[in-house]
């Protein structure tokens, strides 16, 4: 069974003094590469390294996550440009909108994610996306571009199907993590018609940790975990799950390796 993690953190300090081996607990269990999503400047040079130490498992994006859209966003945006053009990024990620902690620089946030929207289409890269309390508007957001061939991940899905039916509709992925394993998370109802061919893997850690493991770090390994409720969810074996969502990583990854 192969497995991808399409959105993981491993770069992050809650990993410094054992990620050689969070990463051998992560290749037992079948998963052979891990996507890591920059957040701004201050994650690049542990993220490059990290890609250095793993080549070809661990992977690197290049974008400015919305709740990182400060005061001195053109700066770091400017960061983004050059990186996208020094060498070759999997994708422009993590970008889009979070209206969750703070909405004081909400249309600097919108600024920021079309701008790297763009990027993506001239670089022919897709995009990751982190939407929170802000669904609808991300959608429409990223509506334009996909007419013009943007692709890529709705990253943590977690909404409804209604939202998961306009994402699909886009050519877009939905990134299935944790919140799957969640009691009244809500999640298996919003993808009950929503086909595998859709759907990638990720975890997202150190963060958003699957039962029976909630509260602690997150790491690739507990992928396995939403694999395994994923497939009850959709009636179908692991093996089943495992093969599909490789397959939609890899599509939509793989086009511009």
């Amino acid at each position: 069974m192969i497995l991808i993690d399409t959105h993981c953190h491993l770069y992050a300090e809650e990993f410094e003094g054992d990620i050689a081996e969070v990463i051998k607990r992560a290749k037992y269990e079948g998963v052979n590469k891990f996507y890591l999503p920059a957040i701004d400047s201050s994650c690049l040079e542990g993220m490059l390294d990290l890609e250095k130490k793993f080549p070809n498992e661990c992977i690197a994006m290049m974008g400015l996550h919305p709740c990182y859209v400060k005061e001195n966003y053109m700066d770091e945006l400017e960061i983004v440009k050059t990186q996208l053009a020094a060498r070759h990024f999997v994708a422009v990620g993590e970008i889009g909108l979070d209206y969750y902690w703070d909405k004081t620089f909400e249309e600097q946030q919108q600024e920021a994610f079309e701008l790297q929207m763009q990027w993506a289409l001239e670089y022919q890269l897709p995009i990751v996306i982190h939407t929170r309390n802000a669904m609808q508007e991300t959608i429409n957001l990223v509506k334009p571009f996909a007419a013009k061939g943007l692709t890529g991940i709705f990253h943590c899905f977690s909404g409804s199907y209604e939202s998961a039916k306009q994402i699909v509709e886009m050519g877009f992925l939905l990134g299935i993590g944790g919140v799957l394993t969640y009691k009244n998370a809500g999640l298996p109802q919003a993808l009950e018609n929503i086909g595998i061919e859709h759907l990638v893997l990720e975890t997202d850690a150190p963060y958003l940790t699957p039962i029976p493991f909630r509260g602690k770090r997150n790491e690739s390994s507990y992928l396995k975990y939403i694999v395994e409720k994923l497939a009850e969810v959709k009636n179908v074996s692991v093996e089943e799950i495992a093969r599909i969502t490789t397959e939609n990583a890899e599509r939509v990854f793989g086009n511009v390796r």
